[in-house]
């Protein structure tokens, strides 16, 4: 990484900071403020070269087009899905012969860490990408301060207008989530905000209220029944499984007749287990072998208590339950080791790059840079930083600005 890749622009004043994050919460839903002492947004920008941006966009189209590519073969490939770490239920609907239910736009996003071997990633956020407040309402706020710099996109504008277009004239968009975590529920209101800039109706629901009538998607809320005409799904793929039978919620991955973005089927390329399967596709993924490190199954190298490898479980977020010696604490650390002994199918174990700290007004942070990709088109990024090398729940947003050249 060199100094003109990315860096620090200077932080705002005080006062400066304080207007800002008024507006963040206000005008863009921003509540989740604080983690412990610590503020969630970091009050200076990162800046990418524009050269830098560049490339990886570039980088992440080709991501997002190869996994989309692998997934239709996985669909058909029954004997690699069961290698991905999926759990029986997911396997058994995705096995079914029943078509899959419909696609909506299709929203990724993939991290790029500055190493001392150049970019790399760890995975891509292909089921659930989060950070759309950040990258869009809370980057056009920075950006009126930085004149000489400008946001790499507007990824939430960007997808509620492909929501809008495939919704149809007159149509409802479900915005599907969380409730109990505000984190979630901010999206999900933000995002309804930019789909009523556009005219669209939408309905917020908890993923309990979800229903299907002959393969239509509802939400069943105190309002009485709502038709949806498609749904934006703000949750995991796998979690549908801990719904109760009466939603239906099969019908969000198989046989149903609203699209869903993103489908359930992006939970073979989701999987960090979906490098193992690699060498038996026929799809090319000279992109992903050349960004992500090398990857294996716990019960195919010797990594406990190796420095060189990073554990993680095949379906992880927000970067839960990784081990990494001499980061993650010990006795945390020989938890997650014995619990991947245990069941390392599902697991994976990945050669740890050496990730590059950038100096900024906090001090030395280790960086990340997320690049949306909607529909197989960069749409912006956002970023983040952290105290340690690995980019986890108590990880600092940082706005991205692009130079102007």
């Amino acid at each position: 990484m060199t100094p003109n890749e990315i860096r620090c622009s200077e932080a705002l004043s005080r006062d400066a900071f304080k207007s800002l994050m008024r507006r963040a919460i206000f005008d863009c839903f921003k509540w989740h403020i604080q983690h412990g002492d610590e503020a969630v947004l970091c009050p200076f920008p990162l800046v990418l070269d524009a050269n830098t941006w560049r490339r990886l966009a570039a980088a992440a189209e080709n991501l997002a087009h190869e996994a989309l590519q692998a997934e239709q073969e996985l669909l058909i490939r029954q004997d690699l899905q069961a290698r991905l770490g999926l759990s029986r239920g997911l396997l058994k609907l995705l096995s079914m012969a029943v078509a899959p239910t419909p696609s909506g736009p299709r929203f990724s996003r993939f991290d790029f860490h500055p190493t001392d071997a150049g970019f790399q990633i760890t995975e891509g956020n292909i089921d659930v990408a989060g950070g759309i407040i950040e990258s869009s309402g809370v980057t056009a706020l920075m950006a009126n301060s930085f004149p000489k710099l400008r946001p790499a996109g507007d990824p939430a504008g960007a997808l509620a207008t492909a929501l809008c277009r495939c919704s149809g004239p007159g149509g409802r968009v479900g915005l599907m989530h969380l409730t109990q975590y505000t984190e979630d529920r901010q999206i999900m209101l933000y995002l309804a905000r930019r789909l009523a800039e556009r005219g669209v109706a939408t309905c917020l629901f908890d993923q309990t209220q979800l229903r299907f009538r002959k393969g239509h998607a509802e939400a069943h809320v105190h309002a009485g029944r709502v038709a949806l005409d498609m749904v934006y799904r703000f949750l995991p793929a796998e979690w549908l499984e801990r719904l109760p039978a009466a939603t239906r919620w099969m019908r969000a991955i198989v046989g149903g007749r609203t699209p869903f973005t993103n489908p359930g089927s992006a939970v073979l390329t989701q999987s960090k287990r979906f490098p193992l399967v690699w060498h038996e596709l026929t799809t090319s993924l000279d992109t992903w072998r050349s960004f992500l490190p090398e990857t294996r199954s716990p019960d195919d190298a010797t990594w406990e208590g190796d420095e060189e490898w990073v554990i993680k479980p095949a379906l992880g977020h927000e970067g839960d339950r990784i081990g990494i010696v001499g980061v993650t604490h010990p006795e945390r650390y020989d938890e997650i080791a014995r619990e991947a002994s245990r069941s390392p199918q599902r697991w994976v174990v990945q050669r740890r790059f050496s990730a590059t700290p950038l100096p900024t007004p906090l001090g030395l942070r280790y960086p990340s840079i997320g690049v949306f990709v909607l529909d197989g088109q960069a749409v912006g990024a956002y970023g983040r930083l952290a105290r340690q090398p690995l980019i986890n729940d108590s990880a600092q947003d940082a706005v991205v600005l692009l130079t102007r050249s």
